[in-house]
């Protein structure tokens, strides 16, 4: 499964874990000033305290979704820009939990730590640990918000998880069709010229020639600005 971990790749059945597990909360991380206000008129969203503490100090999400319909993003990155299209009526807590922590600067100077490769049978770009080590979270988890339908065709743009409802701040970019179960929540697209910044940076491999690892070419988020 796409988990949080950092477990290597077997095949296309057994998939390697898209980090968000692990410790963070280093001391000196930025603390994070507001977060955006909660409308009660949205689903009730569910955002418990884990164990491992923030990688990047941030206040939790609002309880109540505070966003409907499609919602457009545009993630800057040091490869070229990533326009965003999430999804808040698919998957409302999920949508609501990336703008507070796109709106509080979370993603902000950090960097997509790992890269999967033709080699590995999976297509994606994995963002979203401040830690770059893909142990890394905001402190909290929140529940997968599935129909057991879905599929990841390029485009796609998806949470990591470390098994059902384990939730946080990673996610995953699909660069190519990739044959995955239906365990990670699906909350937007990406645009055409944001695929080809993703496929260009594929196209280079990984740092150490592997099948996973860190991207060869860095994608550095300077920032997740929403629309």
């Amino acid at each position: 499964m796409l988990t949080r971990s950092r477990a290597a790749l077997a095949g296309l059945a057994v998939i390697a874990s898209f980090a968000l597990a692990g410790c963070g909360g280093d001391s000196d991380s930025d603390v994070a000033t507001d977060t955006p206000s909660a409308s009660p008129t949205g689903p009730a969203c569910d955002y418990p305290a884990d164990d491992r503490g923030p990688a990047k100090e941030v206040n939790p999400p609002p309880d109540h979704a505070a966003v409907s319909g499609e919602v457009g993003a545009t993630m800057k990155t040091s490869a070229g820009d990533i326009g965003l299209t999430l999804d808040a009526d698919a998957a409302p807590c999920t949508v609501n939990s990336f703008v507070s922590l796109a709106e509080q600067g979370y993603f902000d100077d950090t960097t997509c730590h790992r890269l999967t490769t033709t080699d590995a049978g999976i297509f994606v770009l994995q963002c979203g640990d401040p830690t770059g080590t893909g142990g890394g979270g905001p402190g909290y988890s929140f529940d997968d918000e599935l129909t057991g339908k879905e599929t990841y065709p390029a485009g796609t743009l998806a949470m990591a998880n470390a098994g059902p409802n384990t939730n946080g701040s990673q996610f995953f970019i699909v660069y190519a069709d990739t044959p995955l179960p239906p365990s990670y929540t699906v909350f937007g697209t990406i645009d055409d010229a944001g695929l080809q910044v993703v496929r260009d940076v594929a196209a280079q491999g990984t740092a150490d020639g592997g099948p996973d690892g860190p991207p060869k070419t860095p994608v550095d988020i300077e920032s997740v600005t929403v629309d």
